[in-house]
């Protein structure tokens, strides 16, 4: 079982940065593959980032690349996101998301993780 808790959300204008952070629970963060999913009224949850256990690989949304950047920290149990050049389209609550490896998983995908965190919420004035 794996506990996740996330934080550092809040409102922030168009061109601002935030920092979201995940702290896990458990002796084996290290071998799931981390992710941050989003989810705006009426729409469906949607990929974000994606980071390997290894930290070795990383995914990102077309719709974040170049401005949203995926870390972790092993030895803290935690997951970040930094967000920068945000904009109002990127409100939504943001989920921490983690899914056990297995090869071939598309973790693009909500159905290839395991546990979720309460999720933390990002608005985004213009």
């Amino acid at each position: 079982q794996v506990q996740l808790v996330e934080s550092g959300g809040g409102l922030v204008q168009a061109g601002g940065s935030l920092r979201l952070s995940c702290a896990a629970s458990g002796r084996t963060f290290s071998t799931y593959t981390m992710g941050w999913l989003r989810q705006a009224p009426g729409k469906e949850r949607e990929f974000v980032a994606s980071i390997s256990g290894s930290r070795i690989s990383t995914y990102y949304a077309d719709s974040v690349k170049g401005r949203f950047t995926i870390s972790r920290d092993n030895a803290k149990n935690t997951v970040y996101l930094q967000m920068n050049s945000l904009k109002p389209e990127d409100t939504a609550v943001y989920y921490c998301a983690a899914g056990l490896f297995l090869p071939g998983r598309d973790y693009r995908r909500s159905q290839s993780y395991n546990y979720w965190g309460q999720g933390t919420q990002v608005t985004v004035s213009s």
